[in-house]
């Protein structure tokens, strides 16, 4: 049956150079290839120093952007952001409405910030092809609380910031490694009003009284062995789950997308809270999932005919030279993928372009070298496909790997609109 609607989703786009001149055929066959979408989709992972201003509100990994790259991703052919994320409020309050002008100026669907937090947890909406698209963005963190939009009350003003899923992180020991905590903090004799000096600018976080303990900050609870927990807030995933219900009772090709950085130790894995999330979103009318956050490829996943693409690494990635973390080759590699609906409006089945930022081995961490994804054949493509299909057959999904493409085939299994 012939392709109806067609949504093309590739990695984060950190972006701080113009690439409108960069003329390299294999960076063509990547911008041939976001063309044929109707929906072309990124998480623009900068804010834009504009008429607003806006100051450094953090250390090391600061950064910002001109108007300007907008327009080069309007040029290569992306027409939807998401905007939530760790780097949205880099300028402050400033920068969000900068940004929020400057991508509404260009007519982009966008979701993820706003200029206070009903305006922030609105999903854009547009017409792009022949749907109605709805995109819902939010980010879970860890981040700090004055980075969230919030609404103005008796005593607080509005405050413009991104949209965010509330997660706490814990941090399971063992009951004798929980005991040993609880003696050291009363040695230390930590008190309530000091662990509010040191949370500053937050508000300590809430712990259950002899399960619990706020150690200087991280809260430790008892386990069974030791590990992270990431738990989610009901009540804010019950607000942004009933967002993804109404826009698909619209009939809408809803897209729930979300960027943490609560990552695994080994960071191409998946978090298990991800998951469960995930499938929430689809359970409620999601026909996309999307995240970003870790800075690598990991898994698909298709759950009830609907794609979860569980981190799609980097797309853009604009990092200081100086920035050696980010050196690993798998920093460097991803996928850009084609989700194709066929006339009933069911996933017929999603291809698979492999890409490398940067050409050449040599241009590791170099600016000049590392300014663009190319699309890669051969032995480079089997090794980013590879990889993949590899994680995403532990989640149920089948991979065909070439020399220059891949494809997840499937029969159709469910509708939207």
């Amino acid at each position: 049956m012939k392709d109806q609607f067609c949504a093309v989703v590739t990695g984060q786009s950190l972006i701080k150079h113009d690439i409108r001149d960069v003329n390299d055929e294999r960076f063509i066959a990547v911008t041939d290839f976001l063309g044929q979408g109707d929906v072309v989709f990124t998480n623009f992972e900068s804010t834009i120093l504009g008429k607003h201003g806006g100051w450094p509100t953090k250390g090391k990994y600061f950064g910002y952007s001109r108007a300007e790259v907008l327009d080069a991703l309007q040029a290569i052919g992306f027409n939807a952001l998401a905007l939530a994320n760790n780097h949205a409020f880099d300028l402050g309050a400033g920068g969000i409405l900068s940004t929020l002008e400057e991508v509404e100026a260009r007519g982009f669907l966008h979701a993820g910030i706003g200029a206070n937090e009903t305006d922030a947890r609105k999903p854009g909406r547009r017409r792009l092809g022949a749907r109605e698209v709805a995109l819902l963005a939010m980010d879970a963190g860890p981040g700090p609380t004055n980075m969230y939009a919030e609404d103005r009350t008796a005593f607080r003003p509005a405050r413009p910031g991104v949209t965010r899923l509330n997660t706490v992180r814990k941090m399971g020991v063992p009951d004798g490694h929980f005991r040993r905590l609880a003696r050291l903090g009363a040695h230390l004799q930590s008190s309530p009003f000091e662990l509010a000096n040191y949370a500053q600018p937050e508000d300590p976080v809430a712990v259950a009284a002899g399960k619990e303990i706020n150690f200087y900050g991280t809260v430790f609870t008892h386990a069974e062995d030791f590990g992270r927990l990431i738990e989610v807030e009901q009540r804010s995933a019950s607000a942004h789950l009933s967002a993804i219900r109404h826009a698909a009772a619209q009939g809408d090709f809803v897209i729930a997308y979300l960027h943490h950085h609560h990552w695994e130790p080994g960071w191409q894995d998946v978090p298990r809270w991800v998951q469960t999330f995930a499938r929430m979103c689809i359970d409620a009318g999601a026909n996309l999932f999307v995240s970003h956050g870790a800075p690598v490829l990991q898994a698909v996943e298709i759950y009830n005919g609907s794609p979860i693409f569980y981190g799609l690494g980097n797309f853009l990635f604009h990092v200081h030279a100086d920035e050696t973390e980010w050196d690993p080759p798998e920093v460097w590699q991803s996928i850009v993928a084609a989700c194709r609906y066929d006339a009933s409006g069911n996933l017929a089945g999603i291809d698979l372009l492999p890409v490398v930022i940067g050409a050449e081995a040599h241009s590791l961490g170099s600016a000049t070298g590392r300014l663009v994804p190319v699309a890669v054949t051969g032995s480079a493509a089997r090794e980013v496909l590879g990889g993949f299909a590899t994680r995403s057959r532990a989640f149920g999904v089948e991979i065909e790997v070439s020399s220059a493409c891949g494809r997840i085939a499937l029969p159709a299994a469910r509708k939207f609109g």
